[in-house]
């Protein structure tokens, strides 16, 4: 989704007021509940959390200077692949890939549903379809996507063809290329 994302991309760069900050806040735990335990890392109370604007209608948080989490219009609140990477695997919800399919992810391909029932691969929960997952590859220690069901955990075993992911963020597209600190 990301692929090509630049700099050039980025339009204007504002402080956000302390009590739109406070929702967001709330908005990220109600999304993730996990992540409550450390949302005081994530986006500190004391920090001033700053939205950059981009073309598209996406708008990235950052605290400190560092990428937090970035939206699309008003749909939900996707965390960034390096916060993912900073804090324990089952803060989000995640699903892991067979070992053949890391290349694909990582060329920005979507996640076909044998990738994710194959030998090799785990859903260790019952997600519903439109489930935002954190997408881990077999043997591999941290992320290496972020994306939305297609379809629900269950249908996914069921049928086992089509589109199970699809793919928002990977490990080198331009998200990834702007760095930690934007």
């Amino acid at each position: 989704m990301f692929k090509k994302f630049t700099r050039d991309d980025i339009s204007s760069r504002s402080n956000i007021k302390s009590s739109v900050q406070r929702s967001l806040r709330t908005r990220f735990v109600d999304q993730f509940p996990n992540i409550e335990e450390h949302i005081d890392e994530v986006v500190p109370k004391k920090s001033q959390l700053t939205q950059v604007k981009c073309q598209d209608r996406l708008s990235l948080y950052t605290a400190d200077g560092e990428l937090v989490f970035l939206q699309q219009h008003d749909d939900d609140l996707i965390p960034s692949l390096r916060l993912v990477h900073k804090l324990p695997k089952d803060t989000f919800p995640w699903v892991r890939v067979d070992r053949g399919a890391i290349k694909f992810i990582l060329g920005g391909a979507n996640i076909m549903c044998p990738g994710l029932t194959s030998a090799g691969a785990e859903m260790p929960v019952s997600y519903e379809k439109g489930q935002l997952v954190a997408i881990y590859a077999e043997g591999k220690e941290h992320a290496l996507a972020i994306g939305r069901l297609e379809m629900s955990t269950d249908d996914i075993t069921k049928l086992n063809k089509g589109i199970g992911v699809t793919v928002i963020l990977f490990l080198g597209d331009g998200i990834w290329n702007l760095g930690p600190q934007i």
